[in-house]
């Protein structure tokens, strides 16, 4: 049996010590390259209007609800239980933790839902969706989209 001096055990730790450096720079490395990014440019800036905007979004009353069937985004938006097709700013279809797999869906109403063709899949995903209501009023939300299995 070999007897165990000291650099055996400096080894040791050395090695052990390695390992979790190793580990602990590849995920952060990895969490900040899949960062999704700012939100916003200036929270102070955003947080002045703030109340105001979600008071006229909430009065909208606008219930707004997301499916991805398959390859099918549908995007649901009842007002007073009537089905709207609102004018669409902007929406981001992704990944809630990366924009690698972002893409803009082209939506087209068919009376009950607005709809679009992406790729999708299993998984996490949401939309975020800018709109204008008829009165001018701004919409924006980040919406969990449910997939259908």
């Amino acid at each position: 049996m070999t007897e165990i001096k000291g650099w055996h055990v400096f080894a040791s730790f050395a090695l052990a010590f390695g390992v979790i450096i190793a580990v602990n720079l590849t995920l952060a490395f990895h969490a900040v390259r899949t960062f999704p990014g700012l939100e916003v440019r200036n929270s102070y800036v955003a947080s002045q209007s703030f109340d105001a905007d979600r008071d006229a979004q909430l009065a909208l009353g606008w219930d707004v609800t997301a499916r991805l069937h398959g390859q099918v985004l549908t995007l649901t938006i009842l007002e007073n239980g009537t089905a709207i097709a609102p004018q669409i700013t902007s929406a981001t279809f992704g990944r809630a933790t990366t924009v690698a797999f972002d893409e803009t869906p082209d939506f087209h109403f068919d009376g009950k839902a607005l709809r679009a063709t992406v790729a999708g899949g299993a998984g996490n995903w949401n939309l975020r969706l800018r709109a204008v209501a008829d009165d001018g009023t701004p919409f924006q939300q980040r919406i969990i989209v449910r997939a259908d299995q």
